[in-house]
């Protein structure tokens, strides 16, 4: 029998709730929401969406280059990930000219991986068959290791970030005073991306390469445009990701088109509203 939607929302969330493999996705994407928009609030606020964006590609050659060797690709998705976030954190020490050349070297950094990626992709014929699997996910295909697994790795990464926060947070708004006073702002640098690549590398086995960096973006970006209160906008952008996991799976169920989709049209929907909210509300100002 095909699910419909009905007027009555109890009728729909049971239907949604009928089977195992809904309920593992539920259970994924609420994971994969807070994890995402914890450490994205944090990516935003310090203007590395384009090092988001380099790590949540070099999930792909990660992916294809652990199933050419015989490698479960989860072990592929770490390694790739955790490599181009410290090839990143040593660019930036390194650099010499600015903010113009450590962002060449992660462009660098990302063309590379693509062209890794879309190598191994051709020369392992099994992969062939399920590309789009690699860049846009599985949602409904999550089994209930992987979620347990996703779980034990969102609650190390969120530990590790809750334990930087603090002088995470002020490198990140006050980075000159931060080194002056005494705060490692270079390892900082270091341990944030390796959490990022953390995060990405476990949610991109869920949502694929690219969907991941939907959610580690727009959620938090549309909380920065209410509030810049750190807590409050954690707990804003936590709220939005959540809500579009659940209204792009739950819609997603009962049409014919991928939850991807939803996904990233209700999250850039959501941004776009909001910034034409503060844009009005500035002009009426």
């Amino acid at each position: 029998m095909t699910p419909s939607l009905s007027l009555d929302p109890v009728s729909d969330v049971r239907q949604l709730l009928t089977f195992p493999f809904m309920v593992n996705a539920l259970q994924a994407g609420t994971i994969v929401a807070v994890l995402a928009a914890v450490v994205g609030w944090y990516m935003v606020l310090r203007r590395q969406s384009f090092a988001g964006h380099t790590l949540s590609v070099m999930a792909f050659p990660g992916a294809t280059g652990a199933a050419l060797v015989g490698l479960p690709s989860a072990i592929g998705y770490y390694l790739a990930c955790t490599i181009a976030a410290l090839a990143m954190g040593r660019t930036s020490r390194l650099s010499q000219y600015g903010g113009s050349d450590q962002t060449a070297a992660i462009g660098t950094i990302q063309t590379v991986g693509l062209a890794a990626g879309f190598l191994f992709l051709s020369l392992n014929q099994a992969v062939l068959g399920g590309p789009e699997t690699l860049l846009f996910g599985t949602f409904l295909g999550v089994t209930r290791g992987q979620v347990l697994a996703l779980l034990i790795v969102a609650a190390v990464a969120l530990g590790a970030l809750a334990l930087l926060a603090r002088p995470l947070t002020f490198a990140t708004v006050d980075r000159e005073v931060a080194r002056a006073r005494g705060v490692p702002v270079g390892l900082l640098d270091a341990g944030f991306l390796l959490i990022l690549a953390l995060a990405i590398a476990a949610t991109s086995q869920i949502t694929g390469a690219l969907l991941v960096f939907a959610l580690l973006v727009a959620p938090p970006a549309s909380a920065q445009l209410v509030t810049s209160a750190p807590l409050a906008g954690l707990a804003l952008s936590v709220g939005f990701a959540v809500a579009i996991v659940w209204l792009g799976l739950g819609i997603a169920y009962f049409s014919i088109y991928p939850v991807g989709f939803y996904i990233t049209t209700f999250a850039f929907g959501l941004y776009v509203l909001l910034r034409a909210g503060r844009w009005a509300w500035s002009r009426r100002r």
